[in-house]
């Protein structure tokens, strides 16, 4: 053989020499290639887990997706490890403790998971026990059962920490479920605290207003007796003073003057005590305010722009039309005085539904709201919160009585509706006026009027006086002997019942209401029981003879004047005459 033929020789018998070393680092690559390709697939499938769900894994496939990726690495271990199976037994022992920590640490990794742990666990033990299980060796024989019984403790110890983690998860859930029941229960009761210091708030003010009407409707109940009695003087004064001096006479129009504005006073208290003979109609709010419009733009003046909207579907309303005027007066004289360099008034109205009572204890129903709004300097917190409040007035000394809106309170109220203000400083102030709405039937009476009586008395008449104030009785009677009556004077219900029954013969009995013992009403009841036929006048200024009027009554309202009280007389006696026997 030649050296060319031996230099060939050798070098192919030099590449099959190699192909057992090359085979073992194929293998290797082969592995590792396996390790970097399945660590990538689970790379990508954690990248599509976080974008399709964002942290809520609740779809199955997520599940099975993880245990696959766990299994395809738990496999290139455990093939890998049979592969690079080494002959050395300190190699051996080395590769089983690799594999093992290599399995425990995925089971304390995928601790919460349990399909996941075991997906990665018995590929990577199971080849090598099996490996060492097939070496005919007893030492071999007992390796595998050490990593058969690793493997089913590492189970056993990945079940249990599945469970602890499901338990622990589900405590901080139902924890975090109560943390948040019990905010939102805080939440409630600090709702409900705000709401009742609300409530309280409104109790307390409406305690207060109820107290200082009640105050304010006795006070106006004395001076109404006392102007009865000055305005009775003055004009029989009038008739007896001898005629042809005028400083008598001017003398005697500024007392007049002076006692109707004291009365006009009066009346204001008892709008506010909601205490004033009020007469609900039927009213066209749009036309009532229209018109107004000619006395507003008077009252107003030039620099103050007054517009008026009123949608063509608004419903009347049932409330006093004469009262209701002067609250819309006095609503537009306070806007003018919030814009003392001019604005614009808004006067408007709109319908509201009220389905259950509010807090402010309007019933449910339908209202009409009339609002009076101004571009003015508003007013402040404190300022709203008195506002209402009577004799509280942001006027100079002798430009306001601190009445106006307190009466146009007391009118809502007594309608069975409410007032509200809503202002801020620099952004106008806005008032509305609750008004309940007429119902069908009602809108549809057409309440009958009254024949006007004739001003002069039929006849010479005894009429009885009861009053317990000496002043009203003593000026009632001089009236009744001014115009031809003869007058019994009483200062007490009691004491009319004894004239009575001592055979006093009358024709009508004058009584006030508000009398200590025995009240007017209690009187006429009595008075009809004892005379079926005697007329019987009640004279008052509070609004609760309202249901008195219903059973007969006439009423005539304090102060009174002498044509007033003759005016009264007629009406009670011909409503008597036309009454059916009892």
């Amino acid at each position: 053989m030649s050296d060319e033929a031996a230099v060939r020789t050798e070098r192919v018998r030099s590449a099959f020499d190699q192909i057992p070393a090359a085979a073992a680092v194929t293998v290797v690559n082969a592995v590792l290639m396996a390790a970097v390709l399945v660590a990538a697939a689970r790379l990508a499938l954690w990248r599509a887990f976080r974008r399709a769900t964002q942290g809520h894994a609740q779809h199955p496939r997520w599940s099975l997706g993880s245990a696959c990726g766990a299994f395809a690495a738990g496999l290139v271990w455990g093939g890998g490890s049979v592969l690079l199976f080494p002959q050395s037994e300190t190699y051996q022992l080395f590769w089983a403790f690799l594999i093992g920590g290599m399995c425990a640490g995925a089971a304390a990794l995928h601790h919460a998971h349990l399909p996941t742990s075991l997906a990665f666990i018995v590929p990577a033990c199971l080849p090598l026990a099996v490996r060492f299980a097939l070496e005919a060796s007893t030492q071999r024989a007992a390796a595998a059962a050490m990593i058969a019984v690793f493997l089913a403790a590492l189970a056993v110890t990945g079940r249990r920490s599945s469970r602890s983690f499901g338990e622990m998860l589900r405590l901080r859930l139902d924890l975090a479920r109560r943390t948040r029941e019990l905010d939102a229960a805080n939440a409630e009761l600090r709702a409900e605290m705000a709401q009742r210091r609300t409530t309280e708030a409104s109790l307390r003010h409406a305690q207060k207003m109820e107290a200082v009407g009640q105050l304010t409707g006795g006070i106006a109940h004395d001076f109404n007796n006392l102007l009865t009695a000055v305005l009775g003087s003055l004009a029989l004064l009038r008739k007896r003073l001898p005629a042809g001096d005028p400083k008598v006479a001017r003398l005697l129009d500024n007392a007049v003057q002076g006692a109707e504005r004291g009365a006009a006073l009066t009346q204001r208290l008892l709008a506010f005590g909601r205490r004033q003979a009020l007469t609900p109609e039927v009213v066209d709010l749009a036309a009532l305010v229209r018109g107004m419009s000619a006395l507003l733009r008077s009252s107003l003046g030039g620099r103050v722009r007054v517009s008026m909207r009123f949608p063509e579907d608004l419903p009347p309303v049932e409330v006093d039309a004469n009262q209701l005027e002067l609250a819309l007066l006095n609503l537009a004289v306070n806007a003018r005085d919030a814009m003392p360099g001019g604005g614009e008034i808004a006067i408007a109205a709109r319908e509201e539904d009220v389905r259950k009572k509010d807090a402010d204890a309007l019933p449910a129903g339908r209202y009409v709201v009339l609002t009076v709004a101004d571009t003015g300097e508003g007013m402040d917190e404190t300022t709203l919160a008195q506002a209402m409040e009577p004799f509280f007035t942001t006027k100079g000394v002798g430009k306001g009585t601190g009445l106006g809106l307190s009466m146009v309170h007391g009118l809502a109220a007594q309608s069975g509706g409410r007032f509200l203000l809503r202002s801020r400083k620099g952004e106008g102030t806005k008032a509305e006026l609750w008004l309940p709405r007429a119902e069908v039937a009602a809108a549809d009476r057409v309440a009958p009027r009254p024949e006007p009586p004739s001003a002069k008395p039929r006849g010479r008449r005894t009429v009885m006086v009861v009053d317990d104030d000496p002043l009203v009785l003593a000026s009632a009677a001089a009236m009744l002997d001014d115009l031809g009556h003869t007058a019994v004077e009483a200062g007490s219900g009691s004491e009319a019942l004894e004239l009575l029954h001592a055979g006093a013969q009358v024709d009508l009995v004058i009584t006030d209401y508000a009398m200590p013992g025995m009240t007017g009403l209690q009187l006429a009841e009595e008075l009809h029981r004892l005379r079926p036929r005697l007329a019987v006048l009640l004279a008052t200024g509070y609004a609760e003879l309202q249901g008195a009027a219903a059973s007969g009554l006439v009423r005539l309202a304090k102060p009174f004047a002498q044509e007033a009280l003759a005016e009264a007389m007629e009406r009670c006696s011909a409503a008597v005459a036309s009454a059916p026997p009892r």
